[in-house]
């Protein structure tokens, strides 16, 4: 019943016919054979929810990217489970996990699972799948007793973390494009020297892609690049700044550092991003590159 109630969720979004729905895996977290080529896209019906009025929660923001990715072959949807409370006070004080659990069950609801996008999607990089959780609410300006920048938890944090904690890993390397710095992420992570934050800004688009390739070029023994993919520094968005396919170019970069360092061992979450006439090509533009 679940699983019709996901297919229902996902047609009602997209205006689409069941007969050009693909067939989607099995429900649950467990990630997909080593054997399957193409990206895993973490994805939840929650993510539709209009939970709040912030840009990040504006309807047919989500939709947007799925028009653009649903049907292609080499984009392998799966569905998360709620990250748990314990996963949470990895990186959050009970208090913070508190005040947003009064903000209201639908919020709080969609934030839990938005984190277990970003862990799922981390658990199927240790599985050797290149993986992205198109996620809402995004996470990179949540700090541990804070909520801002239309973040509530800070999902990649939290993923990252809990491999850490469980001693899958013991290095990551977290590299983010969003237009805006992750100060949540920094946060967090600020005094652990095992992982290390890097936010692109700064210069025009080619300085921008010129400096990105320098530091994966210079930066080295990590275990996991996890990526915050925020696309509001695009030209047609906020930023006005990166091309269509600069986030090829992004993707590409990341990809050749993880199979340098970590064994091609990579996952990104959605940040930012909200002109939806060009959001879904921009992320599908980036996992052609990240894939």
């Amino acid at each position: 019943m679940k699983g019709l109630l996901w297919t229902i969720a996902l047609l009602l979004a997209l205006g689409q016919s069941l007969a050009c729905m693909p067939a989607l895996p099995p429900e649950g977290p467990n990630p997909p054979t080593s054997q399957k080529k193409g990206v895993i896209v973490v994805f939840h019906p929650a993510y539709l929810r209009v939970y709040s009025e912030d840009p990040a929660a504006d309807p047919g923001r989500i939709e947007a990217i799925l028009k653009e990715l649903q049907g292609v072959p080499d984009f392998i949807f799966t569905e998360p489970l709620p990250a748990t409370e314990e996963d949470l006070r990895r990186v959050h004080t009970q208090r913070q996990i508190e005040s947003v659990e009064s903000r209201g069950s639908e919020l709080y609801e969609t934030a839990l699972l938005s984190a277990g996008g970003a862990v799922l999607a981390s658990e199927m990089a240790m599985a050797g799948e290149v993986s992205m959780a198109i996620n809402r609410p995004p996470g990179h300006h949540a700090s541990p007793d804070y909520s801002g920048g239309h973040c509530y938890f800070n999902n990649i944090a939290v993923a990252v973390r809990k491999l850490l904690d469980e001693n899958k890993i013991q290095r990551a390397l977290i590299v983010d494009f969003d237009l805006h710095f992750g100060d949540g992420t920094a946060n967090i992570f600020a005094y652990d020297p095992r992982v290390t934050y890097f936010h692109l800004e700064d210069g025009d688009r080619i300085q921008q892609l010129q400096k990105l390739e320098a530091f994966l070029s210079q930066t080295e023994g990590y275990d996991i690049l996890a990526v915050s993919a925020g696309f509001d520094a695009g030209k047609e968005d906020w930023g006005r700044i990166f091309e269509i396919q600069d986030y090829t170019t992004i993707g590409t970069l990341l990809k050749k550092a993880a199979e340098r360092n970590c064994r091609g061992k990579r996952f990104a979450v959605l940040e930012g991003g909200y002109n939806q006439n060009v959001l879904g090509k921009n992320v599908k533009a980036f996992l052609d590159g990240f894939e």
